[in-house]
């Protein structure tokens, strides 16, 4: 690969790194509110089948782009990208809590308690993703490059949504664990969101497969890559 090869790729995986940190950050800011998806009318242990937090909406573009930086650039890359997500995470908590602890002016359009109301539980919120995110990110990573040993490169569909499956079952269940600890969710609510939660993902995760098969093809052509090649950033 030719050093303009090479500085194009790095281009590519910042780009991806940004995205990944936007769709992380922005899932732990929105989280409160909660939406019903109304496609199937169904219950689930006393709750809408997909009655779920907006905060879903952006996190599977996470797996999805680390699925992508672990075949194309490797596990340290992948790995790499998940350790700037939490430090962005923790710095996103800290300007929010300098935020809300600063007094708002009497014209404010946002006065304190509507601040309060809406990033006050931002600090739970972030602990518990970034507890769900640290396991499940890696176990993501860790799954999916076990498996694309074993298939020595092949049956992408394979990996990406066998580690997807699991690391997001993992995911849903430390959250809404550590949500329920913390009385931000009632237990009442538990099984049924836990259901929901990881059927919606599962489902994202098989909508997604042939985005993965598409952005692999692409860098494949784009940077003449074998099967089971990966890139050496510099």
């Amino acid at each position: 690969m030719t050093l303009k090869d090479k500085l194009a790729a790095q281009r590519i995986y910042l780009f991806l790194g940004a995205l990944f940190i936007t769709s992380l950050v922005v899932s732990n800011l929105i989280f409160q509110k909660f939406f019903y998806w109304y496609p199937f009318d169904i219950e689930i242990f006393g709750t809408k089948l997909f009655e779920i937090s907006v905060g879903i909406l952006p996190y599977p573009i996470t797996f999805l782009i680390t699925d992508l930086i672990s075949e194309i650039y490797g596990k340290k890359k992948a790995n790499q990208i998940v350790v700037a997500g939490i430090f962005a995470s923790f710095f996103s908590m800290l300007i929010v809590y300098t935020a809300n602890a600063v007094p708002a002016t009497d014209w404010s359009p946002v006065n304190d308690s509507l601040f309060s109301t809406v990033f006050g539980s931002t600090a739970i919120a972030v602990f518990a993703s970034m507890m769900a995110y640290l396991l499940a990110q890696f176990i993501d990573i860790q799954i999916y490059h076990f498996w694309k040993r074993l298939t020595q490169g092949k049956h992408l569909w394979l990996r990406n949504n066998f580690s997807t499956f699991f690391s997001q079952f993992v995911d849903t269940a430390t959250v809404l664990l550590l949500l329920c600890s913390f009385d931000k969710i009632g237990w009442d609510k538990f099984t049924g969101l836990l259901v929901a939660g990881f059927l919606f993902k599962v489902l994202i995760a098989v909508i997604d497969t042939p985005f993965l098969y598409l952005g692999v093809f692409w860098f494949r052509k784009r940077f003449n890559l074998k099967v089971n090649e990966e890139i050496e950033l510099l």
